[in-house]
């Protein structure tokens, strides 16, 4: 019963942490029909932005909680924004119309340029920005212990869940981008300004990432290669529930971290085969994954 119990807690935590990596993915992709390789690198963005804030606040005196949080959340937020924009309205914005492969290509691109930029940047010695982890202290759940902060993980992914839904379903903004994933040429007929919406979503996807990254890094040694390791699993994330589905990206997670906490427990030899496991299995019944469509074939 022990090991049921960590299973069950152990795949809830990780699966927030999946679903907040493969939330922007999954978007950019629902809306523009790009598979941003790139998102891995706005992950890493994010954390070490979030590291670096964190770690100047506390070596310059701080011991603010709330403050600390406020620069994490910030510095990934307007690093996403910042770099998201500057992606899509520079590069992206010149490829629309290409096929979906050459965009792949375009994203694995930025991916490399900005894992070396980040270097430049930042170095290659690790970051620690441990002190929000620490300070939210360990809870006792049942006999077993569990940090607060990745409760509170649990948590932020739970709101970001919400307002995604909440947004697409429910907003007018969402209803039309909702029109242009089921048919961009009707919608642009319509008078909806679909380059203007693009750069909305894109915009939204890369700061979903760095928020990912950002409320990682204290969990975490920021190091270069962090963002390439994330696009992998979060790609198995996306796959598993359905390229462009809000819900599905959301079930993928919790099956995915599942699956990966039972294997740790049971069997840790096969922690890594496990995820390209359950996708596998989920791709043999479901081609199109859990949530995903079949996109009706145009002549």
């Amino acid at each position: 019963m022990l090991t049921i119990w960590a299973i069950l807690i152990d795949g809830l935590i990780y699966a927030s942490w999946l679903f907040l990596v493969a939330a922007g993915l999954t978007v950019i992709y629902g809306v523009m029909r790009i598979l941003n390789m790139a998102h891995g690198s706005l992950y890493a963005l994010g954390a070490y932005a979030a590291a670096s804030s964190i770690g100047w606040y506390y070596a310059s005196g701080g011991d603010q909680l709330w403050i600390a949080f406020a620069l994490l959340a910030g510095c990934a937020i307007a690093i996403g924004a910042v770099a998201g924009l500057i992606m899509e309205r520079g590069i992206l914005r010149l490829m629309y119309g290409r096929d979906e492969v050459l965009m792949l290509i375009v994203t694995f691109a930025l991916l490399l340029i900005l894992e070396d930029l980040m270097k430049l940047v930042w170095g290659t010695t690790p970051y620690f920005a441990y002190q929000p982890y620490t300070a939210l202290g360990r809870f006792n759940i049942g006999v077993l212990t569990v940090s607060g902060y990745q409760i509170m993980v649990i948590g932020v992914s739970v709101v970001v869940g919400a307002i995604m839904w909440f947004w697409l379903e429910r907003t007018r903004t969402g209803k039309i981008l909702r029109s242009i994933i089921h048919d961009r040429e009707v919608s642009e007929a319509m008078g909806v300004n679909v380059r203007r919406m693009f750069t909305m979503t894109f915009v939204i996807g890369a700061v979903l990432g760095t928020i990912a990254g950002g409320f990682t890094a204290p969990i975490i040694s920021v190091v270069p290669g962090i963002g390439v390791e994330v696009i992998v699993v979060a790609f198995a994330v996306v796959v598993t529930g359905g390229l462009g589905s809000i819900t599905g990206a959301a079930i993928g997670a919790l099956i995915v971290g599942l699956a990966r906490a039972a294997s740790i427990h049971t069997m840790p030899q096969l922690e890594l085969f496990i995820i390209y496991a359950v996708m596998a299995a989920v791709l043999i019944f479901r081609p199109h994954g859990l949530f995903g469509q079949a996109t009706a074939r145009k002549i």
